[in-house]
């Protein structure tokens, strides 16, 4: 069974690598949402895969590393795309989550999903 917790977080950034002119090479901000999804067996007696809370107190200390903050600056995001996001907060979870998937959405519309390896 499959679970999942959003979180959201606002930051700014810029990707340094798309063509010139575009759109996306200027500094600008995204109210980001995030879905943390885990897997597992259903605990029969308590009902559920995971505590919600136990999610919580994994994930949120690492959104807080991202809210209000410059992605570009933070090491491993210097080119802060919604994939290279997804994949960041795969590799800082990984060890401490049965993650299954990270859905980031940067817009209403526009985001993506990112599943490992």
């Amino acid at each position: 069974m499959e679970i999942y917790k959003e979180f959201t977080f606002e930051a700014a950034h810029l990707l340094p690598h798309v063509p010139a002119g575009h759109k996306c090479g200027r500094l600008h901000g995204h109210s980001y949402r995030v879905q943390i999804h885990v897997s597992g067996e259903l605990d029969k007696q308590l009902g559920w895969v995971m505590d919600f809370a136990d999610i919580k107190k994994i994930v949120h200390p690492i959104i807080k590393e991202l809210d209000h903050y410059y992605l570009n600056d933070i090491p491993g995001l210097e080119n802060p795309t919604s994939e290279n996001l997804a994949m960041w907060l795969w590799n800082k979870l990984e060890a401490l989550l049965p993650l299954s998937k990270i859905v980031i959405c940067e817009t209403c519309t526009s985001g993506c999903s990112y599943s490992g390896g």
